[in-house]
């Protein structure tokens, strides 16, 4: 009894011995870009990220242990070329039409909607009608950024010679050149502007907001073809975080439209068109 007794131990110890030694699969690490542009990306503090993109990171890391998502900086312009380097392999909140034509990609619809709308100086007597013709106006644009009533070209200098366009970097500073009376109106988002009105009320009063949008569109992530996760997992993630009602905690807030579901069929295509 006591021999069976040391062999039933030793083949246990075995098998503990074993089973300790299995090696734990690490996360794989997804790069995600960040363009710092509010409310998507807010200037860090303290190198903590923050903004709706970082919010969303945060969600899609607590909802699975597959993958590690994190954020790697990169500029307006230069994402193109960081996309296509590898140096990060997702862009969130695109659009196909800016500019990733040609780019080798898959574009997945996540099913979310922002807007842009056109602000000038409240005065007595404006009305909405002042938005009706704006080639005879000096416009604030910001560098880069594709506009519907320009068709989408964002060539600052083409901007400048058909729409008189002053061109600048930041929301806030083509806020400022409205109310200042610097140029007579501008194409401002949706989400940036209601997010700045709740900060500031007091200047809410000093516009004239347009009733009618530059462009609605819709925000896609582009996975470029090496990235770690497919296309379908991160879809399928999106998706559980839009039935448990995660997407709509962060993005209703800033005016952003959450639809109800996105289409398997036609929520992610590969393109380098």
């Amino acid at each position: 009894m006591q021999r069976i007794g040391q062999g039933c131990l030793g083949v246990l110890l075995l098998v503990l011995s074993l089973g300790t030694s299995v090696p734990v699969v690490a996360a794989q690490r997804v790069l995600i870009a960040a363009v710092q542009f509010p409310p998507y990306v807010v200037k860090p503090e303290q190198g903590k990220q923050r903004g709706l993109l970082a919010e969303l990171v945060d969600s899609l890391n607590r909802i699975q242990g597959d993958y590690q998502f994190d954020l790697r900086p990169t500029s307006l312009n230069r994402r193109f070329d960081d996309f296509q380097n590898g140096r990060f392999d997702i862009a969130i909140f695109e659009n196909p039409d800016w500019n990733w034509q040609g780019i080798a990609g898959t574009r997945i619809d996540m099913g979310l909607e922002d807007s842009e709308v056109f602000i000038a100086r409240a005065q007595p007597g404006r009305t909405q009608g002042y938005f009706d013709n704006l080639q005879d106006k000096h416009l604030a644009l910001l560098n880069g950024y594709h506009y519907g009533f320009a068709g989408f070209n964002n060539d600052p200098e083409w901007l400048a010679r058909n729409f008189k366009a002053q061109i600048t970097y930041s929301n806030e500073s083509t806020l400022n050149l409205v109310l200042r009376g610097r140029a007579d109106a501008a194409p401002i988002t949706r989400s940036w502007l209601g997010a700045y009105l709740r900060e500031h009320p007091q200047v809410e009063t000093q516009l004239l907001i347009s009733t009618w949008v530059d462009q609605v569109y819709r925000h896609y992530a582009i996975l470029r073809p090496q990235a770690p996760i497919s296309a379908e997992r991160f879809r399928q993630l999106l998706q559980e975080l839009r039935d448990d009602g995660e997407l709509t905690r962060i993005f209703t807030p800033y005016a952003i439209t959450v639809t109800p579901r996105v289409a398997g069929s036609s929520a992610a295509k590969h393109a380098a068109d």
